[in-house]
């Protein structure tokens, strides 16, 4: 199933030096990017899924009233008044444990001893618990109850009950968290922990989802290798594959990375399509500039999808900077998308914050696709320059309503990115920015 709508590629763009801005990128991939097809699966499978469909609760929770406590299922009349100097007396009438079917009733001068979860029994109005009592034992306030297997007989005798109880204290009602008919769950909704626990607690063992995109994460250049080997001369570690995979898998795709392919054609051609059965989409990194080697751009540039018009791979040039160079398409039989970005390592992450990660949204179906965007006062020790006619995007942190750039403002530095938690924006229209002006940050953690 394709992942990718028609385009109509280089529309009001022809120009080769033409310069994209941020937006129109965006909204070239997101009007292509469509959201992948509903699936059913079991919960532990929809774990980080999209919720296609409301869920109604078929059973009230909980199902039946139940005791909050250990303790005792006692009448209210009967402990009405109870001291530790003139305690309530008792019988002992037996137990009820939480999955026990067979209840007992409690009438007048009785109690049954009850655990956290069993249900209310017959006749008792309230509970007592067993912190209030004396166990059965006749030697005062007790902590708690021996097990049965070690102290059978406390199911039976006598209880002192020390203090009094109102109608229902330590009951949970029946229907009390939620009620048959209700909407547990709305569709559009990212299937957590909590929201799995409820599906499962209504009795759902499968829900109609979107399924976490798959994403296919490679490096390009001969020069990269894997970290753990040794460096020969004029190498260095292919970091961006880990951190791609890494961000793809946060923003909630199944992620799976390629590595360094080497600086040749026809070898990224063949580890593309081979890579294209397991793709929702393909992110690449590297190779996308205007040098000699760039085997992206070279490969890629006269791919396209003979039975669908305007496929293929756009190489363009962004106003933005790190991360000037990109290309965007769909490539293979599906029409798999395909983003390219520079393989500058902070060049290529800031490029995945602002194009592949809405895309990954997109595809899971997510209506709202970015990252949230805040205004903070600008700290730093000089003014932000920027190219004018460029948006700039700089590392930062952020708290309290401030932001600080880390790193300086060279799009080089990947150690900046281990302590940013934010991106700084300079628009293009602006050369410099002091310290102190207001400024727009997206908020990365």
């Amino acid at each position: 199933m394709s992942s990718a709508a028609p385009r109509v590629t280089g529309q009001d763009h022809s120009g080769p030096d033409h310069l994209w801005s941020v937006e129109e990128h965006l909204e070239d991939i997101l009007a292509t990017v469509r959201p992948l097809e509903p699936i059913e699966l079991h919960l532990l499978d929809a774990q980080g899924c999209v919720l296609v469909e409301d869920v109604t609760v078929p059973v009230s929770l909980p199902p039946f009233d139940n005791s909050s406590m250990d303790g005792y299922a006692v009448r209210v009349a009967d402990v009405a008044g109870a001291s530790e100097e003139f305690p309530a007396a008792l019988e002992v009438v037996g137990d009820v444990a939480a999955g026990q079917a067979e209840l007992l009733h409690v009438g007048p001068g009785q109690a049954a001893r009850i655990m956290t979860g069993a249900p209310l029994p017959p006749g008792a109005e309230t509970v007592v618990p067993v912190e209030w009592t004396d166990g059965g034992l006749g030697e005062g306030p007790v902590r708690g109850m021996r097990a049965r297997s070690l102290g059978p007989e406390g199911a039976t005798g006598q209880v002192q009950v020390y203090r009094p109880a109102e109608a229902r204290a330590h009951v949970r009602a029946k229907g009390s968290d939620v009620k048959a008919g209700d909407r547990a769950l709305e569709a559009g909704a990212i299937l957590g922990p909590p929201q799995i626990a409820l599906l499962a607690a209504i009795g759902r063992g499968t829900v109609r989802v979107r399924p976490r995109p798959r994403v296919v994460v490679l490096s390009t250049g001969s020069e990269l290798v894997q970290p753990d080997s040794e460096l020969g001369a004029g190498q260095i570690y292919d970091s961006n594959s880990f951190a791609l995979t890494a961000a793809a898998r946060d923003a909630g795709a199944i992620a799976y990375r390629v590595g360094a392919v080497a600086d040749d054609a026809e070898t990224l051609r063949s580890t593309i399509e081979d890579q294209l059965v397991r793709a929702d989409l393909v992110v690449t990194t590297g190779g996308v500039s205007v040098g000699a080697y760039d085997v992206v751009k070279e490969a890629l540039s006269h791919v396209a999808d003979a039975d669908e018009a305007g496929s293929g791979i756009d190489f363009r040039k962004l106003a933005m900077q790190p991360g000037k160079p990109q290309g965007f398409g769909s490539i293979g039989p599906d029409h798999t998308p395909l983003l390219a970005l520079p393989g500058n390592p902070v060049s290529s992450y800031v490029s995945f914050e602002l194009f592949v990660r809405p895309a990954i949204r997109a595809l899971m179906g997510l209506e709202d696709v970015h990252r949230p965007v805040t205004r903070a006062t600008l700290t730093a020790d000089k003014a932000l320059t920027s190219p004018k006619g460029r948006r700039q995007f700089l590392r930062g942190t952020y708290a309290d309503g401030r932001v600080t750039p880390v790193g300086g403002a060279g799009s080089h530095l990947i150690a900046a990115l281990a302590h940013a938690d934010a991106l700084i924006v300079v628009p293009e229209d602006t050369e410099s920015v002091e310290p102190g002006t207001e400024v727009e940050v997206v908020l990365l953690g």
